[in-house]
């Protein structure tokens, strides 16, 4: 499948603007074609982690502010965080260049079946669930997206009755014109409001994955967030309504999860903590109903213990119980994880500044810290929001991760809880939010 492709390219001229995880597999297999390549990158991506290889594999860098001058490449693979609508991308588009990304050109060559999720919330527990619950049915997966591998450059090893589970953003999103068989949306809260022009656009981004769908396409909505229920009206094809209102046709109770009114998962049976996973589950097994049984379900519930970096246990030391949330980059994100214990517990919070709200996080600690150590770029926002609604309890700043977790160890005593959940994305002081999981992880691990 992949080499057809690569061989209606030969003659022409490929840039990639942007590299990084998503391109770099793109861009060995069409080096290894004998195809022209060139990067371009407003970093300098020969001092990078991949410049010493692009060298190698004789690609042309093309780096610094004018990394956009003078395109005249033929087709231009555009990373996820590259918005398309940059003036010299729009003007080479105009003189005839086509721009894509490694998510387009894999839903247009995708052999099998593709169940895909976005959400500003839960997509990448709920995209990993599905997999997992396919797996157990005996089916062949592919995971990927903007989780997992590089599906694009897999191509040639899937097979027509495989499954490909793909995690979708909404920069992917922003650039994708095919829409897959099964789409689900989780809900849809402000998120990456300073890479996006607004609400709107986020939200219009979000609606990619399934207004190109076709009539015998399903759709998969949360019910309890008004957002993404009202996307029911948009839907070419089937809509199943997952969540705890009372219009979901997938259902969460106190009692577990029900589907057309039979109790088919026990909530004492699922593993993972937390009523969000809860909910992710409904939103996997509408997915997938039709291809796994309730035996199945209940199997993957009883044995799944979470995905990385999301309320991950890392170790209990002196009766206190430190866990790893570094995934949660928003307010819903803290909320969800804080909302997963019985007790108050102790927060490390805060991060890079993406401009959305942090007034949530007032009434969420009011309720559910014990205590919070603030780091990071948000953390005046965060104070200031925490003595606007009379927060009493002791609240810390640190400047590194190190000192973060000591100060909470200060602050614990035994039968505590200390939980990083930063309510904000990475970049200010990490690589992106997998590297600050490590690192807190790492300090944790090193308390005596």
């Amino acid at each position: 499948m992949i080499s057809e492709y690569i061989k209606s390219l030969k003659g022409k001229k490929i840039a990639f603007i942007g590299v990084g995880v998503s391109n770099m597999p793109i861009i060995r297999a069409f080096s290894k074609a004998g195809l022209t390549l060139s990067v371009r990158d407003v970093k300098d991506t020969s001092k990078g982690d991949y410049g010493e290889e692009l060298k190698n594999l004789g690609v042309e860098i093309i780096s610094g502010e004018d990394y956009l001058k003078g395109i005249n490449e033929d087709i231009l693979f555009l990373s996820p965080a590259v918005r398309d609508d940059k003036k010299e991308l729009l003007e080479a588009k105009a003189r005839g260049a086509v721009l894509t990304s490694e998510m387009q050109e894999f839903f247009n060559l995708c052999p099998c079946k593709i169940l895909a999720v976005t959400g500003s919330d839960g997509k990448t527990t709920t995209t990993t669930l599905i997999a997992k619950l396919l797996e157990a049915a005996g089916k062949r997966v592919h995971l990927g997206g903007n989780i997992g591998k590089n599906l694009f450059a897999e191509l040639d090893s899937i097979a027509p009755e495989d499954f490909a589970v793909v995690e979708l953003s909404s920069f992917q999103l922003m650039k994708l014109s095919v829409s897959p068989a099964v789409a689900v949306v989780t809900n849809v809260t402000p998120n990456h409001l300073d890479w996006h022009t607004g609400m709107d656009e986020y939200t219009a981004a979000k609606k990619n994955i399934f207004i190109n769908q076709k009539e015998d396409a399903l759709l998969v909505l949360g019910a309890d967030n008004e957002v993404t229920e009202g996307m029911k009206s948009e839907a070419k094809g089937k809509v199943l309504l997952f969540g705890k209102n009372c219009v979901s046709q997938i259902k969460i109770t106190d009692e577990g999860l029900w589907f057309e009114g039979k109790l088919i998962l026990k909530d004492e049976d699922i593993l993972l903590v937390g009523a969000h996973n809860r909910l992710n589950y409904a939103a996997a097994f509408a997915a997938v109903h039709g291809f796994v049984s309730e035996g199945e379900l209940l199997e993957v519930a009883k044995s799944f213990g979470g995905v990385e970096h999301r309320i991950e246990r890392v170790r209990s030391l002196d009766g206190v119980t430190y866990y790893n949330s570094s995934i949660d980059s928003s307010p819903t994100r803290t909320a969800a994880a804080l909302e997963s214990f019985k007790d108050k517990v102790i927060v490390i919070c805060g991060g890079y500044d993406k401009k959305i709200p942090l007034e949530p996080l007032g009434g969420l600690f009011l309720r559910k810290a014990k205590a919070a150590v603030l780091m990071g770029d948000t953390a005046d926002k965060i104070e200031r929001v925490l003595k606007e609604v009379g927060f009493e309890n002791p609240v810390l700043r640190a400047d590194s991760m190190d000192e973060a977790v000591k100060l909470a160890r200060s602050l614990a005593v035994e039968g505590d809880t200390v939980i990083l959940s930063p309510a904000a994305a990475s970049f200010d002081k990490f690589k992106n939010f997998a590297q600050r999981g490590e690192i807190f992880k790492n300090c944790v691990l090193s308390l005596n």
